[in-house]
Formats: structure tokens, sequence, C-alpha cells
């Protein structure tokens, strides 16, 4: 090193290295200000000014970027030049601007910049490797920069810390918004609804009803020229790169369909934290289990209703793989199924003189297994799917105004609830376990179980109890929600409205109603709608209702 400085240059061609990231943004804006990537500029040039020997050759600016690490473009430029032998003097305003990762800070200082001959100064540390004496660069830049690492360290877990804070009161943390939304003008950590990119989503969703493969999707789109999320943003002059390597124009794909039909944001919840980084000095995340995800409810305006995305995330489950010579699922793919075995049936036709007649058999038995055809026809499972959705829609009608007449009567959910026989039995069955778990006591103490066999015992009648206190309450809060908001609220009754106006039943009408349908072999058909629950919450409303009319009556009589 004696030696280096000995053969000193003349002239010095520095580097002005200026860094800013927002883990130097402190609360009050004063630590911002001083900073500031112009306030580093004006100080460095002013200081070069001052020293004869040193002249300027470029200015290398990494605004944006942590100093937890030296992967930074600028920086990286940097060193080429260097490298190269263009630059010769590397100038800085405080070492914390140089870097704030202390061993690897330590390294450039102390180890490649002499090596390189490199002359490096710290204007504000007072710190220059030409003047240096033993002291200062064997204690006090390392003492400062283990002091710079601590900060780092520190405003990392102050901002994790921030985030999740605002992640559980709901706000939008997020450098993007989701596509279909945009960022609040008035405050960017809520999201509000893009008309032009919503529709887009509405569209996807009710094709993905209709029976479209997420393939069949993305190529209307496509054909359709919408731009993708990616291209879109872009056009909207968002600097957006999404990490996932693509084309100069990239388009719709199955993935990107995928990725919208299962995003809570479009029933208006938040769902952040998915991710996590290792440590402040690595950059790389790692997924963290559902369990751990910060999800919120009701934070912004949905596009979706919560039904049709109920729907779609059950039709995923089932009719994903469209047929390889069709561009959609067959019209009861997803919801028809062997009453027997329970796989779901398949789709077949016949086709005799130019006529075609569609039909479902057991794809068990079509497979060759131990199971039989269990053949109904396509027409009329429509007919018969359609004429039940009716039924049960005229008795929707009928439901809304007994509940109106009992709010007349000012009779309360408790009172139903009294009456609701479902949650008699299950509270019978409570009180029945809660005493065997009680007995247990005595039992041990008379010697007629072992303590094995009584914790045994006891953590299975406990678990009983507990999953049916759980049923009853939620027995409860049904009833009780469907007379504080009415049946509306609990049934998408526009959904069901439409089945009175149409003659033939269509696949998203029949994706809004029904959950499945068994088929048995004797042509029985089995069909569970849904909100049958619900359904059968009204049916006993409905019986509370006439007794309470028969009363009136003996009361009049």
């Amino acid at each position: 090193m004696e030696q280096l400085q000995t053969n000193m240059p003349d002239m010095y061609d520095a580097a002005l290295y200026l860094r800013l990231s927002r883990d130097d943004i402190e609360d009050g804006g004063a630590k911002t200000e001083s900073d500031s990537i112009a306030n580093q500029r004006e100080l460095l040039r002013s200081f070069v000014k001052s020293q004869p020997d040193i002249q300027i050759f470029d200015i290398y600016v990494d605004d944006g970027y942590s100093g937890g690490n030296f992967d930074r473009p600028e920086f990286k430029r940097m060193t080429k030049d260097i490298e190269s032998g263009k630059v010769n003097c590397v100038i800085v305003k405080d070492l914390s601007r140089f870097g704030r990762e202390y061993i690897e800070a330590g390294r450039w200082i102390e180890k490649i910049y002499p090596a390189l001959n490199v002359r490096f100064i710290s204007v504000t540390d007072q710190f220059d490797s030409n003047t240096a004496d033993f002291s200062e660069k064997s204690f006090v830049v390392p003492v400062k920069n283990f002091l710079n690492e601590s900060y780092c360290r520190d405003i990392s877990g102050k901002v994790r810390s921030h985030q999740k804070i605002k992640r559980e009161k709901g706000e939008f943390i997020g450098a993007f918004a989701p596509y279909g939304y945009r960022k609040d003008s008035e405050n960017k950590n809520r999201l509000v609804v893009d008309a032009e990119a919503a529709d887009v989503v509405r569209k996807i969703f009710a094709w993905k009803m209709e029976g479209f493969s997420l393939g069949a999707i993305a190529e209307k789109l496509n054909e359709r020229q919408v731009l993708s999320p990616k291209a879109y943003k872009k056009a909207n002059g968002e600097n957006y790169n999404s990490g996932f390597v693509g084309t100069d124009t990239p388009k719709w794909s199955a993935v990107q369909i995928k990725r919208i039909l299962v995003n809570e944001v479009y029933i208006g919840n938040l769902v952040q934290g998915k991710q996590e980084r290792i440590s402040y000095k690595v950059k790389k995340r790692l997924n963290k289990p559902e369990a751990e995800w910060a999800r919120v409810k009701d934070t912004h305006p949905a596009i979706i209703k919560q039904s049709e995305f109920e729907v779609v995330q059950k039709l995923l489950q089932y009719d994903g793989r469209a047929s390889k010579t069709a561009e959609h699922a067959s019209f009861f793919s997803g919801f028809v199924f062997c009453g027997d075995c329970g796989t779901p049936m398949i789709r077949r036709v016949n086709r005799y003189k130019e006529r075609e007649k569609a039909f479902y058999i057991c794809q068990t038995k079509n497979k060759g297994g131990a199971c039989t055809r269990h053949s109904v026809s396509e027409e009329v499972l429509k007919k018969i799917v359609l004429k039940e959705i009716q039924i049960y829609t005229a008795l929707f009608a009928d439901y809304e105004r007994i509940m109106d007449e009992l709010h007349k009567m000012r009779i309360d959910y408790e009172q139903v609830v009294h009456y609701d026989m479902q949650i008699a039995k299950l509270q019978s069955e409570y009180s029945r376990y809660y005493g065997l778990r009680a007995s247990l006591y005595d039992d041990l103490k008379e010697g007629l179980l072992s303590k094995e066999e009584f914790d045994e015992f006891r953590e299975s009648y406990g678990k009983k109890c507990e999953e049916l206190n759980r049923r009853i309450e939620k027995q409860k809060e049904l009833v009780k929600q469907m007379f504080e908001n009415g049946v509306s609220a609990a049934v998408q009754l526009e959904d069901w409205k439409k089945s009175l106006e149409i003659k033939e039943l269509d696949r998203i009408l029949l994706a809004l109603t029904v959950d499945k349908i068994y088929v048995y072999e004797n042509k029985r058909l089995e069909i569970h709608l849904r909100y049958e629950d619900t359904i059968e919450k009204l049916k006993i409303i409905k019986q509370f209702y006439e007794v309470q009319q028969t009363e009136c009556g003996k009361e009049v009589g």
C-alpha cells in the first residue's frame, strides 16, 4: 500500500456515485431531503471543484436501490469503467451511500480498490484512502459500515412491520394494481375499478360459466385484439414488469386466464403477504403457507358477484380440460355424476340421418369398470332441471311475502330458532356428547377407564361438541341473516328469476343455481341445488308462519 501511494497520478478521473432507496426515507422528510440525489450531486460536484487533482469522469446514480447489497446497475457500470482503466477514483457523499452491508463494503474499500489503485473518498465522513492512517482504515471505516448495516436491518424490520399493519387493515400495498383496477388518485392504498379492463374481466368469468376452456378464452381475447394485462399497463404508461419472461408483444394465455379466475380481488377481497423475503440482504422470496396470508374482505368495489366466483371455482375443478375437438366443455360438464360410483358422467353423441342425440353415461362403465351405463338424454335432463329451478324460484317469491308478514307480526329470528327442529336436534345431540364427556371423570375415578382411555374419549367428545356447536351457530346465523336482510340476501334471486323468463336451460343459469346432479340406473335423478341450507330454513320459516296463522285464527275465534 505504501508503494501504491508513492506512485499516485497527477490527475484522478473520478466516478461520483449516488444512491437513494425507500429504506432511506424517514417520517418527516428531513432524511430524504438531505440524502436526495440532487443534494448528493451538488455536494460532490462542489467537493471536486475544491480538489485540483480530481476531475469528473462520469456520474453514476442508483435511484431506488437498497444499500443492503451491491447488485445495482449503475454500481456495476462504474465497476466496469474502473476495470477498463477509465476511472481511478470513487467519491461518495458518505459511507451509507456506498453500501450498508458492512462486510461487502469493507471488502471493496479495504481490498478491491487498493488492489486496483483506486482512490476512495467519503466526503462527509472526511475519509480519503490516500491520506487515511492505519486507525481510520482498520477501525473507523469498519465501525461506520457496521452501524450502516445495523441501520439497514432496523429499517427493513420497520418496513416489514409497517407493511404487515397495512395488509391487516385491508390497504393495498402492491406496486401495481391488479388488472381490472387502478389505484385511487387520492389514496394509493385503495383500489378503484378500471371500467375498460373490468369489462374484460366480466367477459372472462361469463365465458368460463358458458363452458369455454381457458385456452379458448385466451384465443377469443387475442382474436379481438384485446391487450393482455402487461400490454394494457404499458399502454397506460406504467413501467410494469410481471417477472415472467415473455415476448415484446405479450398475448393472453391460459395461465393468465386462470390467474384472473381464481383471484379473490375481483369479489372485493384483498389477499396479500403470500411471499416474504429470506432476509433484508437477500432479494429471493419464499411462498408462505395460506394460513399466514393476510385476507381482508370487502376492501374495494367488486367486479364479479360472489355467487359467480364460487361457481367458477367449482367449474375449474371439473371441466378445466375441454374436448380436443371443441373449444368448450359439454353442457353438463362438472354437474352430472353417476349416482352409484360418484364419478363425473361423460357426453356421447349418436348421429342418425343428419340428426344428433346427445346423452350422458357413467365414465367408470365407459372405461370398462364395474358400474352400469346410467344413460340419460341431454334434452330430457335440461327440461327436468329447468322445471326444478322454476319450482323453487316461485317458492322464493312466496317466502319473501312470508318474511314481510312475519316482520309485521313482530316475530324475531329467536322465535323461529326455538321452533327449528333441525337446530333442536343438533342441540340435543350436543347435550348428549357433553354429558358423556362430563361422565368420564366418574368412570376414571371408579377405575372403569384407564388414564389413556380417559384422555382419548375426552378429546374425541370435545371435538364432537365443538363441531356440533359450530353447526348450531351456523344454522342460527342463517336464520338471523334471513330475518335481517331478507331472502334476496341469502339467495341471488336475480339469478334464479331468469328461469321464469326462458324456455330452455342455458349453462350460465345451470351454473348459478345447480350444485350437482346424480343419475341412477333406474332413471331417477337427484338434483342438488345451490343454497340448499337456505331452502331448508325457508321451509321451516313457512311452517312456523302457518302455525302462527293458525294460532291467530284460534284467538280471533
